[in-house]
Order: C-alpha cells, then sequence, then structure tokens
C-alpha cells in the first residue's frame, strides 16, 4: 500500500522499492510480524540474487510507519548482518527510533545511520515543529546524522525528498 509513496523516486534513484505484505492478516499486528515479513523478502533477495546481501537497506515510512519502521529496522540489525544506510521518517511527531535503540541493542554504528525527517508545513499531525522535538532526541541519543525538512503540503509522502533523503544516504555512506 505505501510503495507508490516512494516508487518512482527510488527506482529514479538506482534503488528497488520493497514494501513487505502478507496476504493474510494476523492475529495481532505487532513489530514481531512485520520484522518476520521484511526479514523474510530480505532472505528471498539473498537467495534469489546472492549478490544483494551486501546491498546498502533504507527504512521508510509515514506517521504510524514511520515510527514503526525505526523498530523494524533495530530488530534486524540486532539478529541479521543488513547494511542499514538510512532511514527516511515522514510525519514523525515522536521518537520511536531511540526507544528501539534503547530496547533491541543493535551494533553502535546503527548510531551512524543517516535519519531523514521530513514533514509538511501544513501537517497538523506532524508539523516541523514536531521533527525539531524528534531531532533533538535523536542527537541526545547519540545518532550522528539527522537532518530535518519540510515542504510545501501536509501529512503526507513528498516524493522530491525521497530523491534528495537517497542521494544524501548515498553521500554519507559512501556507496
Amino acid at each position: 500500500m505505501d510503495a507508490p509513496f516512494y516508487q518512482e523516486a527510488g527506482i529514479n534513484e538506482g534503488w528497488i522499492v520493497l514494501a513487505a505484505d502478507a496476504t493474510i492478516g494476523p492475529r495481532e499486528d505487532s513489530e514481531a510480524w512485520r520484522v518476520a515479513l521484511v526479514g523474510a523478502s530480505l532472505q528471498l533477495f539473498h537467495k534469489d540474487w546472492p549478490q544483494s546481501a551486501r546491498w546498502p537497506v533504507a527504512f521508510g515510512g509515514l506517521s504510524g510507519g514511520a515510527k514503526r519502521s525505526g523498530f523494524l529496522a533495530a530488530m534486524l540489525a540486532s539478529t541479521n548482518p543488513v547494511k542499514i544506510c538510512g532511514f527516511f521518517l515522514a510525519g514523525i511527531n515522536d521518537d520511536r527510533i531511540s526507544v528501539a535503540y534503547k530496547t533491541y541493542h543493535p551494533p553502535p554504528s546503527f548510531l551512524n545511520i543517516p535519519i531523514w525527517l521530513s514533514s509538511g508545513t501544513g501537517d497538523p499531525i506532524a508539523p516541523p515543529f514536531k521533527n525539531e522535538h524528534v531531532r533533538a532526541s535523536l542527537v541526545n541519543t547519540g545518532f550522528k546524522h539527522v537532518r530535518v525538512e519540510s515542504f510545501a503540503g501536509g501529512h503526507e509522502v513528498d516524493p522530491a525528498q525521497v530523491h534528495l533523503a537517497l542521494r544524501w544516504f548515498r553521500q554519507i555512506g559512501n556507496f
């Protein structure tokens, strides 16, 4: 459902866009359910394309999906050798990545992953000043590369910012 938000920008920047979903619904939606879907999808990629195990992986989401992506990445990073290269978090009004970092104990290099915070100037749920609060919390936790950007819009993903974020991830990660 969310893949279209990222598809054009991702493909234009040379990325594969993956939005893992299941044909059945869980009895209870949870981070464990979601990380199982993402992990299984990545394993399938690695099986079919062994070189993909070395590919960088970026996580993204809008609103609750942005909050959840931090948990998924921290869970994967603490159990699998996934090369996480960035977070694109749109419409986020609360820092959940710091909580995930403290809960799942990924390696210290997790703090070097660049984080792009994006919000619309007219977003009533996560206005730009909320992104500043999230940024301050992330920096306080120890994240080293946190960028805050806004755009003319509401509670949505701005594809132009997805383009810029993917380029920034590449620049920070030197890949």
